[in-house]
C-alpha cells in the first residue's frame, strides 16, 4: 500500500533514492494500462530510468524477487539514443533537463506512466512529479496526462498524492 509522505529528508540522498525507488515500484500496482501495453501475458513490466543510475540500482535491489500482477519486472537504464518501446513506466530525473522534456514528448499519447523529478514536470506532460514537502518526498498527479496516455489511476493512488491536477476530458 502507498504511504502518504514517505519519510526521507531531502538532504539525505541515500534515503531519498530509496523512497523514490519504492514509490516507482508501488505505482505499478495502482495503475491500469490498456491491453495493448503488453503484447502477451508473459510480457514483463519495463521501468525505464533516465538520468538516475542510483535509483535504477535501488530498484534492481528491491525488485529482484518480486513481480506485479503476475508480471516480472525489468529495470532499464535509458541512455541517449535508446528506444522507449516496451516501457510502461518512465522515470526522468531532474538532471535530464531538455533531454527529459524530449523523452516526455516521445511517450505522450502512449501507455506510459511518466514520473519526473523537478520543477514543472506536470506542466511538461508528466503524469506524476516528485517534490519535497515538509522535508518528505511526495508526489503530484496530472489526471489529464494520465488520460492522454490511456492510463487509469487508482483512487487509492490519488488519495495519497500531495495534489491532483487537471480534470480529464
Amino acid at each position: 500500500m502507498l504511504a502518504g509522505g514517505v519519510g526521507a529528508q531531502a538532504a539525505d540522498l541515500p534515503a531519498e533514492r530509496g523512497v523514490k525507488a519504492a514509490y516507482l515500484f508501488k505505482f505499478l500496482g495502482y495503475v491500469d494500462w490498456p491491453p495493448a501495453a503488453f503484447p502477451d501475458a508473459s510480457t514483463p513490466f519495463v521501468i525505464g530510468i533516465a538520468g538516475a543510475d542510483d535509483i535504477a540500482d535501488e530498484l534492481l535491489r528491491i525488485t529482484a524477487t518480486r513481480s506485479v500482477n503476475n508480471r516480472a519486472l525489468n529495470i532499464r537504464r535509458i541512455r541517449p539514443g535508446d528506444t522507449l518501446n516496451g516501457v510502461q513506466l518512465l522515470y526522468i530525473a531532474a538532471s535530464e533537463g531538455e533531454r527529459g522534456t524530449n523523452l516526455l514528448r516521445q511517450v505522450q499519447r502512449r501507455p506510459v506512466l511518466t514520473v519526473t523529478d523537478g520543477e514543472g514536470g506536470l506542466m511538461q506532460g508528466a503524469v506524476i512529479n516528485f517534490r519535497t514537502l515538509d522535508g518528505r518526498i511526495r508526489f503530484d498527479v496530472s489526471l489529464a496526462a494520465a488520460e492522454r496516455n490511456d492510463l487509469r489511476l487508482s483512487s487509492r493512488l490519488l488519495s495519497v498524492a500531495a495534489s491532483v491536477q487537471g480534470v480529464p476530458q
